[in-house]
């Protein structure tokens, strides 16, 4: 398939679309309005359904009814959005049932600014809601890894009853990259007859299914809780993506880094060589679950002398390093979450001074 320059937001609503997801319902929020622009185009082109509701919260609640009837069904929002869809992605997690939510993230807290930036890593990887929950939560770093993220979200969904997030900061969203959308990425739904509540005069057999999430017998409650958390303990087990980066070399400082900011680490890192000053690279694709194990196994590396968490947030991913890194080196950390992206120069100076 020929590649097209596309906008990123307009590109991630294309994406759902030739992964067989023909239901999105949403409420504007910058920097990811265009998602719902081109979509109240092109939904109705291809036989879908748009639905802009009055608020996140009754979207968050169409996602949740859609979903436990079996359909393929999606939500894109930014940061406070999300924020006010906590709640129902709270209550899928609780009633295993598929969905996606893709969070083109903006400044903050509070109403922030509608600059790029990484600050929601703690609202998308340790919740966001209340409860015992987690979402398989996954980071593009390009206009193009986030089509195949997002097609590829939908099977993952499904295969885990689970809702899974998108997570790119507002560059995603605004940049245009060439993009081509995988022909091996489309997939059918799969077959929800056996679980999802959609109404005897659809379904194939009389059993009754019931989709809930309110427990109030304590054994069941605990029972549910720990069906979960197998789930989460599969999802280690397969699902961790990531890639390196200049890892090969004898380096001595080791960047984590993802998204957009992954690519500026980068270029730093190619300056850096010129230099004649080794830097790797480790960029997770998935943020939960998070490559310990790789980024483990990096920072081990005879001569690496220092880590650097580098995002566009006060520091929110140095958890996930420090406890990857496990004491074995100091874990340090440069980023901004002003809106300002760092420059690899910014980057190279910091780099220099571990060194």
């Amino acid at each position: 398939m020929a590649k097209v320059l596309m906008k990123g937001n307009e590109a991630i609503g294309e994406a759902a679309i030739r992964a067989g997801c023909l239901n999105y319902f949403a409420y504007p929020i910058t920097p990811q309005s265009e998602v719902a622009e081109y979509l109240s185009r092109r939904m109705p082109e291809v036989g879908g359904v748009f639905l802009q509701g009055e608020s996140e919260v009754a979207v968050s609640y169409m996602i949740f009814g859609a979903a436990a009837c079996g359909a393929r069904v999606f939500t894109t929002s930014s940061s406070p959005g999300i924020s006010l869809m906590s709640e129902a992605i709270s209550y899928i997690a609780a009633a295993q049932c598929p969905a996606v939510f893709v969070n083109i993230m903006r400044g903050g807290p509070g109403l922030g600014g509608i600059l790029p930036s990484q600050a929601d890593y703690f609202q998308s990887v340790k919740g966001g809601g209340h409860g015992d929950y987690r979402l398989l939560v996954m980071a593009p770093a390009s206009v193009q890894e986030a089509v195949e993220m997002v097609m590829q979200a939908f099977p993952l969904s499904e295969k885990y009853r689970n809702p899974v997030m998108i997570l790119g900061d507002g560059l995603i969203g605004q940049m245009m990259e060439p993009v081509e959308f995988p022909d091996h990425l489309r997939t059918e739904p799969t077959n929800k007859d056996d679980w999802a509540t959609n109404g005897m005069a659809f379904r194939k057999s009389d059993k009754r299914n019931l989709v809930k999430s309110l427990f109030l017998d304590p054994d069941q409650l605990n029972s549910n809780n720990l069906t979960l958390k197998a789930k989460y303990e599969q999802m280690k087990q397969e699902e961790i993506r990531f890639e390196t980066y200049n890892t090969d070399s004898d380096y001595r400082v080791l960047l984590v880094s993802y998204g957009t900011m992954s690519r500026v680490c980068r270029t730093a890192i190619d300056q850096l060589k010129e230099e004649g000053v080794e830097v790797g690279m480790v960029r997770p694709q998935t943020l939960f679950p998070f490559p310990e194990e790789a980024v483990r196994t990096a920072a081990g590396k005879a001569g690496c002398r220092a880590v650097a968490s580098i995002e566009m947030s006060m520091g929110q991913m140095v958890e996930d390093v420090e406890r990857s890194v496990r004491g074995s080196l100091p874990v340090h950390w440069y980023g901004k979450c002003g809106g300002d992206v760092p420059t690899p120069e910014e980057i190279i100076d910091f780099t220099r001074s571990l060194l």
